[in-house]
């Protein structure tokens, strides 16, 4: 009997494992300080996610339970995916997204396993590993073209909103790659025709490279965050375009839009939702150029996230398109362009997991970026970045460059310090200083990159142990002080 009891014990804490999804905290809402987002019970929620935009019409049931498991491994909580990307789009099982206009009122077909049937299956797959999906509803070249009017948007939006509304794991996200004054009386029919229906999802917009959404939808009552897209451009890289909406040489600097995003108001959550991807052409077009790297896409989340941003999305070349047998690439040469699921081994994939456990081992929503605690900061590569909260300060170094610090601009008559690799998380105590100006400098090991961040914390608080060599996965647990912030 005491036998069967540990094991029925066992049973109902596995249990009680599996159903221990992130929005058992409640539903997913803006923070208090307009800054952030987090569960209805105070808890934090850092959005971190990866651009599977075909995984709805390229991976069949098998590849996608594959993908997603990879995800949550590897740390992401949303997948940004297109809903359609055609009128009709058609899946892996040559399944059409529409058989009827935008008319689906019979799109359920009686022993067909239809498109929609298969988004449902990617999506429950998605809240079984405790993921959400961030649904981009059309993509914004097919509205630009026109096919989708407004009447047609009441429709659809009314269709994803029932088939949807109940799912927990959902994100809607108008636009896709467009400006949002290109036919912005659909955007806005198909957002407040779902908005009606569904009260419980979080909704944003996803802009053309170099805008942020606050552009044309900062008073929108249906947007609850931004997006911006910083795209994938270097410095000096431009598009010829006369409306160009930012300055010239600041194409990597995606930090800036955070602030930029800021500047309308109301204030509302920012993140940058398309960077360089790891892996593709530097300016996508030419098959010819170098590629970003994996310290590429890391400088991008460390720079966006420490000015501001509540999250990141990273990208891959090869995963956003789901590249396999049989598929041509898009961007780049067929013959050196990985496959999907070569591409989750890849450096970058795997190692956004670490800023994610950085932001979530302090104190979440006190946290400000803060520039005045460096002193004679760099430009472009050279630049350093910083976000703090009461009694801990994090400084991203992509160049390894001599930081010149004011621990003073947190709490602590003595701050511990640490070095955290940002490619692998590893962390290296450095000692014990004075609250004063400091100047630090992390010694390279090899002639390549090697970005990371400073952490100084106030030497009273434990939220680091001194001989710890990884940040938990678990990640800060909050207090009242920080659930009443």
């Amino acid at each position: 009997m005491k036998r069967l009891t540990s094991i029925l014990g066992l049973l109902l804490l596995a249990i009680g494992m599996q159903a221990a999804k992130p929005w058992s905290h409640g539903v997913l809402k803006v923070a208090d300080n307009q800054r952030y987002l987090q569960f209805a019970d105070g808890t934090p929620f850092f959005w971190l996610a990866d651009t599977g935009w075909l995984l709805p019409e390229r991976l069949d049931r098998s590849e996608a339970e594959y993908y997603l498991q990879r995800c949550a491994k590897a740390g992401y909580n949303v997948i940004q995916v297109q809903t359609i990307d055609g009128v009709p789009a058609y899946n892996i099982y040559g399944q059409p997204s529409n058989i009827d206009g935008w008319n689906f009122q019979h799109i359920d077909r009686k022993g067909v396993y239809g498109y929609w049937d298969h988004m449902d299956y990617i999506i429950d797959q998605a809240a079984d590993k405790g993921i959400y999906i961030g649904m981009v509803c059309i993509w914004g070249g097919l509205v630009k073209a026109g096919k989708l009017s407004v009447e047609d948007a009441k429709r659809y939006g009314t269709f994803l909103a029932n088939r949807y509304k109940n799912k927990p794991n959902i994100i809607w996200i108008m636009g896709g790659d467009i400006q949002g004054n290109i036919r912005p009386e659909v955007w806005e029919t198909l957002a407040t025709t779902i908005k009606a229906i569904d009260k419980n999802h979080l909704m944003t917009y996803h802009p053309r490279g170099r805008y942020t959404s606050a552009r044309w939808w900062s008073k929108a009552a249906w947007l609850d965050f931004h997006m911006f897209q910083s795209g994938h451009r270097r410095y000096g890289q431009r598009m010829g375009n006369a409306d160009y909406p930012i300055p010239d040489n600041t194409e990597e600097d995606n930090w800036m839009y955070v602030d930029s995003t800021w500047a309308y108001k109301p204030i509302k959550p920012v993140l940058d939702a398309e960077p360089s991807y790891e892996d593709i052409p530097v300016g996508l077009h030419d098959a010819n150029e170098a590629r970003w790297k994996d310290y590429d896409v890391r400088r991008y989340a460390y720079w966006s996230v420490f000015a501001g941003s509540c999250g990141h999305t990273y990208g891959h070349n090869a995963i956003m398109q789901m590249l396999k047998p049989g598929y041509p690439t898009s961007y780049g040469d067929a013959g050196d362009v990985k496959t999907w699921y070569q591409a989750l081994n890849d450096p970058g994939f795997n190692q956004m997991q670490y800023l994610k456990r950085l932001i979530l081992s302090f104190p979440y929503f006190e946290r400000v970026a803060d520039q005045s605690v460096i002193e004679d900061n760099g430009e472009k590569y050279n630049r350093l970045i910083a976000t703090r909260g009461n009694d801990y300060l994090l400084v991203y170094n992509y160049n390894s460059n001599a930081m010149r610090l004011n621990l003073t601009k947190i709490s602590g008559d003595k701050k511990k310090v640490w070095w955290m690799s940002a490619a692998n998380g590893q962390l290296r105590y450095l000692g014990e200083y004075e609250n004063k100006v400091m100047t630090f400098r992390y010694h390279p090991q090899t002639t390549g990159i090697e970005d990371g961040v400073l952490i100084a914390v106030d030497a009273s608080k434990d939220y680091l142990k001194e001989d710890q060599q990884q940040l938990s996965a678990d990640g800060y647990q909050p207090t009242a002080r920080d659930l009443n912030e």
